[in-house]
């Protein structure tokens, strides 16, 4: 007898979400553990839908016959009883033959095909569920809360459970019963009583859909973000860059009067976020990434460490740090480098050597020549006004304005006191002076300065006069030891062989 199984294999369909072939084998295996149950076996029983989805088993036995050799029940039909369901049977041949459930199945077997499809349906669906939600890993996903325990928050998803750990829940949030959650889906995993799904708050990637769901740039790659690193609850940096000239990267993600990074902010429980602008140079990333401070210089410290100096004005240095560091220390993680925050006046107390700082230019990609400018119109952000005053007093390089006494300075006409103060601070800023020997006996390439990162000590005038003038071929050249590295050095040497630093001789009167 054939079972219609139409409106059950549809109402699967429709509640679990099953696809037609998942249905009709899980039928198939409830009928065939109930043949099993009853008789024993299943290598004779046939399962059978027609196009109505209607559902009819069979069972496929040989007919023989009966009256001389016997008939075993569950694998042979008497060729008597095989010619009354079909006329033109024969011995030796197979007949199908309909059983109906209904009338031989026994009440346990019927039972255990209820218990097979019931455990069917639930391997299915579970498997249904984790392939679907594996594919959902990384994306954003609404919930509704439903109950906590020991910390945990159970998330209702529709279909299924989700979960959110106490670890990846905001320190600013609190949830209460049927309250919207908006979370990342993070980890799906397989368990004994199904599938789970393991959601988060505080990943970095949960603000990067957040804004790829609020800026249409972001989400058409028109604007990319670099980097992200967050403090969850307290505060987010995100670097961004534009893919075309003509479109502000950090004015995108704001939004006209700020409306799409409220719209995030608000979803985070008003968490703060700084949007900064990426730059490939990593001194004006630096720069950026303290953002809302404003770094006045970039100077490099130790290069193999990654260590940096940002030097900031006395107003801006609690700025650049943040709260308990925060500011700094998410600057840190965002550029990959370590970075100091010092005022100018922590800065000049520290006597950076000039070299260190044409060593952060040459890393970054500069190629300034600082030490090298000798008039007063080269200097970096020099004011112009104060530029032409000088020129109209006859003042053009930075030697004659070295020069000038305190009373000429205070003549100069159209200069102030703070021009002029400002002007010094430039020239002890970018320009390296240096002191000549008043011996002119001695060759100038022997004569360099004590100026910074020099070192001096002292030998008697003869070992001078036959390192510079010459010996002869037996005199015994007089070596020393550096200062610096103790490595064996000469009198005709104006650098050090081994660490580099920069030789002077000074030469006393016996």
């Amino acid at each position: 007898m054939a079972i219609n199984m139409s409106e059950v294999i549809l109402q699967l369909m429709h509640d679990r979400s099953m696809p037609e072939e998942l249905i009709l084998r899980t039928i198939e295996e409830t009928l065939l553990a109930a043949y099993k149950r009853h008789y024993g076996s299943v290598e004779n029983a046939i399962v059978r839908f027609n196009d109505e989805r209607e559902v009819s088993i069979h069972v496929k036995k040989k007919i023989v016959d009966g009256e001389e050799d016997g008939v075993d029940p569950l694998w042979e039909i008497d060729i008597v009883e095989a010619r009354e369901l079909n006329p033109d049977a024969e011995v030796g041949d197979e007949i199908l033959i309909e059983i109906d459930p209904q009338k031989e199945f026994d009440r346990l077997s019927v039972q255990i095909g209820k218990q097979t499809a019931r455990q069917s349906l639930r391997e299915i669906q579970k498997d249904s569920l984790y392939s679907e939600y594996r594919d959902k890993v990384g994306e954003l996903i609404i919930g509704y809360y439903q109950r906590e325990r020991n910390g945990t928050i159970y998330v209702n998803l529709g279909r299924m459970e989700g979960i959110l750990p106490r670890k990846y829940q905001s320190p600013r949030e609190s949830y209460h019963a049927n309250d919207r959650i908006k979370a990342l889906i993070t980890e799906v995993n397989k368990t004994p009583s199904g599938c789970q799904v393991v959601l988060s708050r505080t990943h970095t990637d949960f603000v990067r859909g957040l804004f790829e769901q609020e800026v249409p740039e972001i989400y058409d790659k028109t604007v990319e973000i670099h980097k992200i690193v967050r403090e969850p609850g307290y505060r987010t940096k995100l670097a961004v860059y534009s893919n075309r000239e003509e479109v502000d990267p950090v004015g995108a993600c704001v939004g006209p009067k700020g409306g799409r990074i409220q719209t995030v902010i608000k979803e985070l429980e008003g968490e703060k976020i700084d949007i900064l602008k990426y730059d490939p140079d990593p001194r004006r990333f630096i720069k950026n990434a303290l953002s809302p401070a404003e770094v006045r210089d970039v100077v490099l410290l130790d290069e193999s460490k990654h260590q940096v100096l940002a030097v900031v004005n006395d107003s801006q240095l609690s700025l650049a740090i943040g709260k308990q560091g925060l500011n700094v220390r998410l600057a840190n993680r965002l550029v990959d480098w370590n970075i100091d925050v010092k005022t100018d006046a922590q800065f000049a107390e520290m006597d950076i050597a000039t070299e260190s700082r044409r060593a952060v230019s040459a890393l970054f990609g500069e190629t300034d020549n600082y030490g090298e400018i000798s008039r007063i119109s080269e200097l970096p952000g020099v004011d112009q006004a104060v530029v032409s005053a000088l020129l109209e007093n006859g003042t053009d390089f930075i030697q004659d304005f070295l020069e000038l006494s305190e009373e000429d300075m205070k003549k100069l006409p159209n200069i102030n006191a703070k021009q002029l103060d400002t002007l010094r601070k430039l020239i002890d800023e970018y320009v390296v002076l240096v002191e000549e020997d008043e011996d002119e006996s001695v060759p100038d390439d022997n004569k360099e300065s004590g100026g910074v990162g020099t070192a001096g000590f002292g030998a008697d005038e003869n070992a001078v006069e036959s390192a510079v003038f010459g010996g002869t071929e037996n005199e015994e050249v007089e070596e020393y030891e550096c200062p610096e590295c103790g490595a064996k050095i000469t009198l005709d040497m104006t650098s050090c062989p081994n660490c580099g630093i920069g030789l002077s001789f000074e030469f006393e009167d016996e």
